[in-house]
């Protein structure tokens, strides 16, 4: 059964054509996974008959002949995708219980491509958090451990239910959403690809929302073809999302193998901040040998406000939060405190449903929106977004793809005593883009000395992810990571 767990999306699709097993053998063997690994706390919702049903579907679309672009795959659904009939929790108690009466677009796709949801994955609540530490369903594990000494590792966040169960074999690749590094981190801190496509590329509709300029679909899986596959089945226009852009899907998976012989890759020189880890430095220079002796041209650029776009971020991102969770308010749908009277119901519903993370951020975000403060810190955090993203337009003149670390460090202890500021840090190298609203993924390249993994990120320009795909696959072929196999 490890033996099914162990393929990748690319190989189980062939081999499922072939019938030499079915999708129903497919989807037993990964359940037989969760069951096994139920202590990394990867999902909150397993869903074991609906897999089961729809694996058998799927086996007899195979065996007519009519199988779609990912009949039977096995895949986990983060639990901030609406689900028809199926608990979606956001990872807080103020939504626990609320079953949807309709699908997200994005887990709508994967379902009309032919893919069995295996469950829910556990995030941090409503995606804010770098650790996956903060959801009301306890923390998530970290599948890999350090060599050396015993230390339970966070999987990064938000989406480290998604990376954790992807690493770990519990599913052959997982949807997450990317805020401001909430795919790529996580991907980096579990030795996988994750990819940020451009931001209007995948449909938000059904999701729930974090910051509404800012939060994005993509996948998280073990190599770059596979995530080529997953994405390609993600995309496309949603009249109901108005933020969804109009554009064809390119086929990814078309350009792989086309290599980076010609391209122009940027190293910013603001990505090298005094006391960058020797280890993430190292493996920056190991990624830019590679990828000039694999026939790309290496450049020099500078992003001169790269420095302002976290505290931006933490403006931003805040600021919507504040606006989209005023919706949770105990009338509607989910969690309700019964009070005295009307705020003193709201008052209860939010101080019980909400963690404090949560509360921090909606106190951040409505204190940067009150008047008075709104034209000093939202104005002007909106005037710095756009300088960001004249400084990637501007950079994309001269170089087709950029270079950086994912993360400033490999996974941490669960039990580490992190301050906040020091936690927001985390996503120091994977804010810009998302206020940039350009494309980027994290490829699995090198391992600390302890044996943990470290990530590269490539960005590149506005709906150009065929060119992110050739670069992180000349990335996965020269670095040869090996992932974990089935726990």
């Amino acid at each position: 059964m490890s033996e099914l767990t162990s393929l990748t999306i690319a190989e189980a699709r062939s081999r499922l054509k072939r019938k030499e097993f079915s999708a129903l053998e497919l989807t037993e063997a990964h359940l037989s996974a969760m069951e096994r690994a139920r202590h990394l706390n990867a999902y909150i919702t397993e869903t074991a008959d609906l897999a089961r049903e729809r694996a058998k579907e799927s086996d007899k679309r195979l065996a007519a002949g009519e199988g779609r672009p990912m009949e039977g795959i096995p895949l986990g659904i983060k639990d901030l995708f609406c689900t028809e009939g199926v608990q979606t929790t956001a990872a807080s108690r103020i939504l626990e219980g609320f079953s949807p009466p309709y699908e997200s677009t994005v887990s709508q796709k994967l379902r009309d491509a032919g893919t069995v949801m295996l469950g829910k994955l556990n995030l941090d609540e409503f995606a804010m958090g770098s650790a996956n530490i903060t959801s009301a369903f306890g923390p998530v594990k970290n599948p890999w451990t350090p060599q050396g000494r015993k230390a339970e590792l966070v999987p990064g966040g938000s989406s480290g239910g998604s990376a954790a169960a992807t690493a770990a074999h519990l599913c052959m690749g997982a949807t997450g959403t990317d805020t401001g590094g909430s795919i790529r981190q996580p991907a980096s801190f579990c030795g996988l690809v994750g990819v940020k496509p451009t931001y209007g590329r995948c449909s938000r509709w059904g999701v729930v929302a974090f910051a509404s300029s800012l939060d994005q679909a993509g996948p998280i899986t073990r190599n770059v073809r596979d995530a080529a596959i997953m994405l390609k089945a993600m995309c496309g226009y949603d009249a109901k999302d108005s933020t969804s852009a109009n554009l064809a899907v390119p086929d990814f998976e078309a350009v792989l193998g086309q290599g980076v012989k010609g391209l122009r890759i940027g190293i910013p020189k603001e990505y090298r901040p005094d006391g960058l880890n020797a280890e993430v430095n190292a493996l920056w220079n190991q990624g830019i040998d590679w990828l000039e002796k694999a026939g790309a041209t290496i450049v020099d650029i500078s992003l001169p406000h790269t420095q302002y776009a976290l505290p931006t971020y933490y403006i931003v991102a805040p600021a919507e939060a504040s606006s989209n969770l005023a919706r949770y308010d105990g009338v509607r749908f989910g969690l309700r405190v019964p009070g005295k009277s009307l705020d003193d119901m709201y008052a209860k519903t939010r101080a019980t449903g909400f963690g404090a993370e949560v509360k921090r951020r909606i106190m951040i975000g409505t204190y940067v929106l009150s008047a008075g403060y709104y034209d000093a810190y939202y104005v002007k955090a909106q005037k710095v977004r756009a300088l960001i993203m004249r400084d990637f337009n501007e950079a994309f003149e001269k170089v087709d793809a950029i270079l950086t670390p994912t993360a400033p460090s490999a996974a941490f202890g669960i039990n580490d005593k992190i301050d906040t500021i020091t936690m927001y840090l985390n996503d120091v190298f994977t804010v810009p883009a998302s206020l940039a609203g350009i494309p980027g993924a994290s490829v699995p390249a090198g391992y600390t000395t302890e044996g943990l993994p470290l990530g590269l990120q490539v960005l590149t320009k506005r709906w150009d992810e065929e060119t992110l795909f050739r670069v992180c696959q000349s990335l996965e072929d020269a670095a040869g990571f090996k992932g974990l196999g089935p726990l």
